[in-house]
């Protein structure tokens, strides 16, 4: 996961206090890799990333405006990353190219944070309508890539963090 350290992040925090049930559990964040169960180690965790992450810098992001989406999943809404996605994207896919191939969930990723989970589809348009006009713009340096553990009452539990060089 990348939990961006944007300097206006309590907006975002407000939303997701509204919207998702998660937001007391775990901090604004993109996920790189869904959750999966394993008996991989964190030690085993922490030389994936080391080597496929290797290569990697750290690099700016930017987030502004929202989309809805439903799927088999859910209804969630969702704050979109207009800077910065190609650089997700190629960390998610070297990801899933090895290692975590297995657990690929089958859909196309799609970086985003996850600011609301609805239980309808009409509470996510609602939802969206009240958030649409929002022109905050949340930038940073991504520069660390965070494993984390769910514990048992859906709390984050950060167990490996890797840090990426900046340039």
């Amino acid at each position: 996961m990348i939990f961006p350290e944007f300097e206006n992040i309590d907006v975002i925090e407000s939303i997701r206090e509204k919207y998702d049930p998660l937001a007391k559990l775990v901090r604004p964040h993109i996920t790189l890799v869904f959750p999966f169960e394993s008996e991989m180690s964190n030690d085993e965790l922490s030389d994936i990333l080391e080597e496929r992450l290797e290569d990697v810098n750290a690099f700016d992001i930017e987030m502004k405006g929202f989309s809805k989406h439903s799927e088999l999943y859910g209804n969630y809404l969702f704050l979109d990353i207009v800077k910065g996605q190609d650089d997700i994207r190629n960390i998610h896919d070297m990801l899933y190219k090895n290692e975590f191939e297995a657990y690929k969930l089958g859909f196309e990723y799609n970086p985003h944070v996850t600011v609301g989970s609805l239980a309808s589809e009409s509470e996510m348009d609602e939802a969206y309508e009240k958030v649409k006009s929002q022109k905050e713009v949340f930038s940073t340096k991504v520069s660390r890539i965070s494993v984390e553990m769910i514990g048992k009452n859906e709390e984050s539990i950060i167990v490996i963090e890797k840090e990426l060089p900046i340039e």
